[in-house]
């Protein structure tokens, strides 16, 4: 579940890139707050103690923002990446209130092992869910446990927490479990000296 995270924040007063390309240098991390309908907030975040949290809880982050003394829940909605240097930025954080439910993408993670001769396909990475906001589970798991080939667990097939409810369409499919090839061929190897036998006859 999501935990909560105090993070003292600054209001940002310049602009453009060159005003994120300092704030970056100085190892802070451009963001922007907004929802329940007012001004979006121009931020700026550390980056180190930033990252940290995500890498604790997931992209669907709980932070407690201090924003020179004002405090206010946010959720992580958006964090962009740099593709090659792997660092923070831009944050979009949407405000939330204790007891709202929101919703969100949570990771799916497959567990446990199909039967010998299958082939566990995973088709979608992320449901979306509705939870309350401090209650967001950290990803739902699939079990594919003993399933044979032709089995299959789609979104409404899943386990979710209570509280939980299921967005995303029901028939959304999660996890294929295929015949793999090797077994199929097998299967026509074992059956060959069955043939040769009835055309020797």
């Amino acid at each position: 579940m999501s935990n909560t995270n105090t993070l003292a924040v600054a209001l940002r007063t310049g602009k453009g890139k060159g005003a994120a390309r300092r704030a970056r240098r100085e190892g802070q991390v451009p963001a922007v707050l907004y929802g329940h309908g007012t001004d979006p907030k121009h931020l700026l975040l550390p980056a180190r103690e930033l990252a940290a949290i995500l890498r604790n809880n997931g992209l669907n982050a709980i932070i407690e923002l201090d924003i020179e003394g004002d405090k206010q829940l946010a959720l992580t909605k958006q964090v962009d990446v740099h593709a090659l240097r792997n660092y923070i930025e831009h944050v979009d954080l949407l405000v939330v209130k204790r007891g709202e439910k929101v919703t969100v993408e949570v990771a799916v993670v497959v567990e446990g092992d199909a039967v010998s001769g299958s082939l566990v396909v995973q088709d979608a990475s992320v449901v979306e869910v509705e939870a309350e906001a401090l209650h967001i589970p950290e990803q739902i798991v699939a079990s594919v446990e003993g399933l044979g080939a032709g089995s299959s667990i789609t979104a409404g097939d899943l386990t979710l927490p209570a509280g939980v409810t299921l967005v995303s369409d029901a028939g959304t499919l999660i996890v294929a479990v295929n015949e793999t090839k090797g077994a199929a061929a097998g299967d026509d190897e074992a059956e060959a000296p069955a043939d040769a036998e009835a055309a020797a006859e």
